[in-house]
């Protein structure tokens, strides 16, 4: 965002952080109702699989497709085949159903954190493609650990709740028992994560209105500057199956 300020309306809101396990369309009602059926059916089998181990995700490295989108990649190890083990039962299940189960490519886990689309206007602006000597510094960049704890079905199309996550048809949430009450360093972190989100929206309305006025009103309130804006926070411990 330091580099270039303009990419802030092409990022992904922190309370929409995912990862797919897979895409799949449900033409009606009734195909959505089978999905929760679906996942439903398969809460004893995830949970078997499970063991009540928790699930940990290392998230490490920055990647890209077709430099149009841009995610935190998962670093190798154990929790890759747990994940691959996951998304064969959501998916198994789905075909049992009758529903599609994805466009059966292989499962690369990501979390996408900015997508060229989501600003189609940076095209006339003359920006195509996310240039990789933006986020240089970090392309090896340790992230941290992030527990998964559930798992939703979601709609891409319905309206979102008021932190920014997808409308949820159906979930499975995981037996890991709650975990100490945070800190105040804990505590403190979090409110920076929920102001710097704000400022990013704040960034992205001002520029917005800006663009469609032709120029900004003198006495418009800018967000500071000052606050730093290019931290990736990977607050997100669900696991998601979208649907469109």
């Amino acid at each position: 965002m330091q580099r270039d300020s303009r990419l802030t309306r092409a990022l992904v809101p922190v309370g929409s952080l995912h990862i797919t396990l897979l895409v799949t369309h449900l033409a009606s009602q009734e195909e959505v109702n089978l999905a929760v059926c679906a996942v439903d059916q398969m809460k004893a089998v995830l949970r078997d699989l499970l063991r009540g181990r928790e699930l940990i995700l290392p998230f490490h490295g920055i990647g890209h497709f077709r430099n149009e989108v841009a995610f935190v990649e998962l670093a190798q190890g154990e929790h890759l085949a747990t994940l691959a083990q996951i998304t064969g039962v959501v998916r198994k299940t789905f075909e049992e159903k009758g529903l599609s189960s994805g466009d059966g490519k292989a499962f690369k886990p990501h979390l996408t954190f900015m997508k060229l689309s989501k600003a189609p206007k940076l095209r006339s602006q003359g920006v195509k493609k996310l240039d990789p000597e933006l986020y240089s510094d970090y392309a090896q960049h340790h992230f941290g650990d992030e527990r998964v704890i559930r798992l939703d079905l979601c709609s891409m199309l319905k309206k979102k709740t008021p932190d920014g996550y997808y409308h949820q048809e159906a979930s499975v949430t995981f037996g890991v028992k709650r975990g100490p009450e945070p800190d105040d360093e804990e505590l403190v972190s979090l409110s920076k994560r929920l102001v710097e989100d704000a400022v990013l929206r704040a960034v992205q309305q001002y520029m917005d209105e800006t663009q469609h006025n032709g120029a900004a009103s003198s006495d418009l309130a800018r967000p500071s500057d000052n606050l730093n804006s290019n931290t990736v926070n990977t607050t997100t411990t669900d696991t998601s199956a979208s649907s469109k």
